[in-house]
């Protein structure tokens, strides 16, 4: 259920601010209420897909005392995207609910 989604659950997980991957991973986990425990092969190579396609940007990062890690961050066109991506998820989200409980028109 998750294929075609993950871009915009990613893009969704550092709306609030940027992150390195593991936190990425776990803010993922706790806001879904630990439905989509995704292992690092499925978010790191999103997270470099992303950055490639210019919606995100990144930055090593060395905080005092602790290791060096890479930070990711919305860039303008990432915040269009996720936005963009929302109104999608919301007109496919009507229309599966529509289908599920039988209605026979929904609002487009």
């Amino acid at each position: 259920m998750l294929k075609g989604h993950l871009d915009a659950i990613v893009l969704a997980a550092l709306e609030g601010a940027p992150a390195h991957g593991y936190a990425i991973i776990e803010t993922i986990k706790t806001r879904s209420a630990a439905t989509f425990d995704l292992p690092e092969g499925t978010v790191y190579p999103a997270l470099h897909r992303l950055e490639q396609a210019g919606l995100l940007e990144s930055d090593w990062v060395t905080p005092p005392g602790g290791r060096r890690r890479r930070v990711y961050s919305l860039t303008k066109a990432g915040v269009g995207a996720l936005a963009e991506r929302r109104k999608s998820w919301g007109r496919f989200s009507q229309a599966v609910e529509a289908m599920l409980q039988g209605r026979r028109a929904w609002p487009a």
